[in-house]
């Protein structure tokens, strides 16, 4: 192995040397056996000046360089650095390219030397971490890193983040480093060498992988050692409550800091007696409730004392894992037994590690990002006991790679697969069967539903968390969608364009095993092309028949249209109607002949390999796939079923088969009530934000609950939001209905610039439509031009909601524009958020087709829409924005509501109603400004 490495990092005035960039500033690090044993760094003068993003970026001016030595000064002291050594980089790219480039122009030559980027190694040897950008590698693994973006300091970090990299490397066990080979040939970094150096090493002086890891078929994985139980004596909540409240009693001891919620305890005993009584029950717990663990802990008692598993549904997978990181730990400390609880989630988060292992064989064709994809997955599952994707960060490319590995019921070989008893879903599905509590989410629970093979457990009592969501999910799950995309990706895996795909090598083993088949693959083939062909056809159709509709469009740019197959008219959609029919015709025809092919191997099973017996469920799962994606195509043109809305949307600037079917039922509540609460014996539904107007009247009628005499009860907030809270309701903004959306949207931006200056602080502003968040950004963005708040925005800002959130909280000016998704599950305590603005009361946008259809459906029953619909729902959604303002009791802060409708119509007082009782101002904004600078 070469010892010698010098980590390089480079700060520059742009991107290009060709286009006149210059280097301002250059680190360097050596290191020799594992130590670093030099260091160099200079800031560099470029004869030119630095761009005003740099000097931000860098804190890099042009009074530090103007008596820096010239890059040309620098080179002769800089060249004897690389000679013998490895060049190391955090994207070896950009700066190894740059270095050469500018040493070129000065005359000189940089050798030709082997490479690392310490990118490209942490995406494949940590494969859990959120970001692979410097900064926060270094803040997530905890090295200091006092000056990001300057030279010296990056070079010193990647030195020390570059010998972790090789420390782990070394660290892995033989058989993954075997595999790892192969793959590395393609990477940037030149990883065979020092890959085959650790092996021959191993080889050498013996290893103790066995010790650690289950190596199996030249894969190895954690090994997992299920824990033996100890039986504990049953005991109820009721009979273990004192223990628990009592003065430095079990609850007290659990946590750091104890403060007594008398809320909490009152949500306990509810959610216990409704468990004891068999009750349905709908809880509204107030923010800071702490009500996780009030429903953990009576459902921990019940489930072990009753010796019956609880299932605990939420909607997100932050709470889910929220619960399993931080709640059920501190079950254990209060609880007077160990409590089992098991995660369960749809198949397809889970690896098939049959699928993962056949992958490793065919290499050759891969891409650069599948081949990164298969390298971490590789590491991931030395380290994961779940083999569950929400624990990785995949490269964009390696997402459609995990469709070939994950889990899927249509090709689990079962007991013909050697790696059953390791496999990740079973695994999780027998933890489950084990369990006292089982966390899922509302996803799966509403899948259950419709299913025939049950996911979970049988269960009779539930908790459902985030239950505001049920019936959204419901609706989703009990819908249907498909595109062209979808068939087109099912095409490719049976290789209808290609000699190699799936059909070739199926021919083969036809072949080989000597079976008698229908047709001869050429049939197979031309009927499937014909399939294809038709159904481009009909998406085409489909995209030009929305087109030409005066139609809705969505939040990302989709044009929407809602279609009724049997009321449409004109010789375009008679056309689609046929198209719709010879597709179901030849999709009839090219299953038959496919299954025909199938059907002989299912009586050698016994005879084939394992390879073999792979292949075909692989090749059964994508038939099946098929199968499914025409009938949903079939339903929801040739079928029509009135309780249920139908839509189309289509990319206007995509491709002219960019085409997307949704269907989805119009009311869920029957179909809950029979498949659901009729076969469960107690659910408890909470949420912070059940009621409208001090009733449930609204989720009982949405969720199917009016014949089940379902209790409820609310628990106020600890929180004192008379002292913590003003409601600020500025008159001096127009009312929306008296002028065009682009002056009310220059209102707003001009009102924000206002409190922002004055709060100079944080602020978050809730929309609720892109199209507003998008005008009002870039409004306020021409105000900031002169200032230094930071402007973060949902969808013109990249990045996820967790990124954005990570900016907006380590930004001291900031302020945060977010729709949808920000309206709830977002936590900023303290001095994270002062103020929070409304826009406009969340009413959803009438044109959504399901909403619309409902809006139909109530006025055929002679019941009003808007005061049964619109109301409740934006009521709901109101109360979760309003949530984002106070989490902790020592909170401070202001709502500002910019829509003059909740002050100037009758139903906007049922807005303020629904908030705890909260101080409201209305005034001009200056007067309401004055009122919050001497709040705060």
């Amino acid at each position: 192995m070469k010892e010698r490495y010098i980590v390089v990092d480079v700060e520059t005035t742009g991107h290009s040397v060709m286009r006149g960039d210059r280097i301002i500033q250059i680190g360097a690090v050596v290191i020799e056996k594992e130590e670093i044993v030099e260091t160099f760094a200079t800031f560099v003068n470029p004869s030119q000046s630095i761009p005003p993003f740099i000097e931000e970026l860098t804190g890099i001016s042009d009074e530090i360089v103007a008596n820096a030595p010239s890059f040309h000064e620098v080179i002769p002291e800089l060249l004897p650095l690389f000679k013998g050594s490895t060049f190391v980089a955090h994207n070896v790219d950009f700066d190894l390219n740059f270095l050469r480039k500018q040493i070129e122009e000065e005359g000189y030559t940089l050798p030709s030397l082997p490479v690392f980027d310490t990118v490209e190694l942490s995406r494949i040897l940590l494969p859990q971490q959120e970001s692979y950008k410097l900064g926060q590698l270094a803040e997530q693994l905890g090295y200091s890193h006092d000056r990001p973006h300057q030279a010296d300091s990056d070079a010193e970090v990647t030195a020390t983040l570059f010998m972790t990299l090789l420390h782990k490397l070394k660290t892995l066990p033989i058989l993954t480093l075997q595999q790892l080979v192969p793959l590395s040939r393609k990477f940037k970094s030149d990883l065979e060498p020092i890959l085959e150096e650790f092996i021959q090493d191993k080889l050498a002086f013996g290893n103790r992988d066995a010790e650690h890891y289950d190596c199996f078929r030249q894969i190895a994985i954690k090994k997992v050692t299920d824990e033996i139980e100890t039986p504990s004596k049953a005991v109820t909540f009721t009979e273990y409550a004192e223990k628990l409240f009592a003065k430095e009693g079990k609850m007290e001891n659990a946590f750091s800091e104890y403060e007594l919620r008398q809320g909490q305890q009152q949500m306990m005993r509810e959610v216990d007696k409704a468990f004891h009584q068999n009750v349905h029950k709908f809880i509204e717990a107030g923010t800071g409730t702490g009500k996780s663990l009030a429903y953990l802990l009576p459902a921990a008692f019940y489930a072990h004392s009753q010796q019956k598993p609880v299932v605990i549904s939420t909607q997100t997978i932050p709470l889910q894992d929220q619960l399993l990181s931080r709640d059920l730990p501190l079950l254990d400390q209060m609880l007077p037994f160990k409590v089992k609880a098991a995660l369960l989630k749809g198949r397809s988060h889970y690896l098939c590690l049959r699928k993962f292992e056949q992958s490793l064989v065919n290499i050759q064709d891969d891409s650069y990002d599948v081949l990164l994809t298969k390298a971490l997955l590789l590491i991931w599952v030395t380290e994961t006991e779940h083999g569950d994707v929400e624990e990785l960060n995949l490269p964009s490319g390696g997402k459609g790679f995990w469709y070939e590995v994950q889990s899927d019921s249509a090709s689990d070989l079962g007991r013909y697969s050697p790696w059953f008893s390791r496999c990740f879903y079973h695994r999780a599905r027998k933890r489950a069967q084990h369990a006292d509590l089982i966390i899922t989410n509302h996803s799966l629970l509403c899948t259950d539903l419709v299913h025939e093979q049950r996911l979970l457990p049988a269960y009779t009592h539930a908790v459902i968390d985030e239950a505001h969501h049920l019936e959204e999910t419901a609706s989703d799950h009990l819908g249907a969608k498909t595109d062209f995309v979808t068939f087109s990706y099912l095409f490719q895996r049976l290789g209808v364009s290609q000699e190699d795909g799936m059909l070739g090598r199926l021919h083969q083993l036809v072949t080989n095993y000597q079976l008698t088949v229908p047709k001869g693959v050429s049939a197979v083939l031309e009927r499937l092309l014909t399939l294809k062909e038709e159904l481009d056809e009909l998406f085409r159709m489909l995209h030009g028949y929305v087109l030409h509709k005066q139609t809705s469009s969505t939040d990302v740019g989709r044009v929407r249209y809602r279609y009724e197959s049997y009321t449409e008219e004109g010789s375009i959609w008679q056309a689609i109607l046929e198209c719709a029919m010879r597709v179901h015709m030849q999709s009839k025809d090219s299953i038959g002949l496919l299954r025909g092919w199938l059907e002989p191997f299912s009586d050698k099973k016994e005879d084939m390999t394992y390879k073999d017996r792979g292949f075909i469920a692989d090749v059964e799962s994508v038939v099946e796939s098929l199968y499914e994606e025409e009938q949903i195509l079939y339903e929801m043109l040739l079928e029509f079923d009135p309780n249920v809305v139908y839509w189309i949307e289509i990319e206007p600037r995509g491709a002219r088969n960019a085409t997307y079917l949704f269907s989805k039922p119009i009311d869920v509540s029957d179909l809950l009530a029979d498949q659901f609460f009729a076969k469960k014996k107690s659910v408890v539904m909470t949420s912070a934000t059940l009621s409208v107007n001090g009733t449930f009247r609204y989720q009982e009628k949405r969720l199917g609950l009016t014949d089940f005499g379902v209790e409820s009860c609310m628990i106020p907030s600890p929180f004192t939001y008379m002292d913590q809270v003003k409601l600020l309701l500025p008159t001096d903004i127009p009312a929306i209905n008296e002028v065009s959306d682009k002056e009310f949207a220059e209102e707003v931006s001009i009102k924000l610039w206002r409190m922002m200056e004055v709060s100079s602080g944080k602020m978050l502003v809730l929309f609720t439509s892109y199209e507003m968040l998008k005008q009002v950004y870039y409004h306020v963005k021409d105000f900031n031009e002169f200032s230094s708040f930071q402007l973060i925005a949902q969808g013109v800002t990249s990045g996820s909601r967790a990124k954005l959130m990570k900016m907006f909280k380590q930004s001291s000016q900031a302020i945060l524009f977010g729709t949808s998704s920000f309206w709830e599950g977002i936590d900023l305590p303290g001095d994270e958020l002062r103020m929070l603005i409304i826009v406009r009361l969340p009413f959803s946008p009438p044109d959504q087709p399901l909403l619309q259809a409902q809006y139909e459906k109530a006025k055929e029953d002679k019941r009003n829409p808007f005061m049964e619909i619109s109301l409740p729902q934006a009521i709901i959604r109101f109360k979760q924005g309003f949530g984002r303002l106070i989490r902790t009791t020592n909170d401070r802060g202001s709502v500002f509501i910019l829509d003059r409708r909740i002050s100037t119509t009758r139903y906007g007082k049922q807005f303020i109603r629904s908030l705890p009782d909260v101080p409201v101002h209305e005034g001009k904004l200056e007067e309401l400004l004055e009122q919050f600078k001497e709040y705060m």
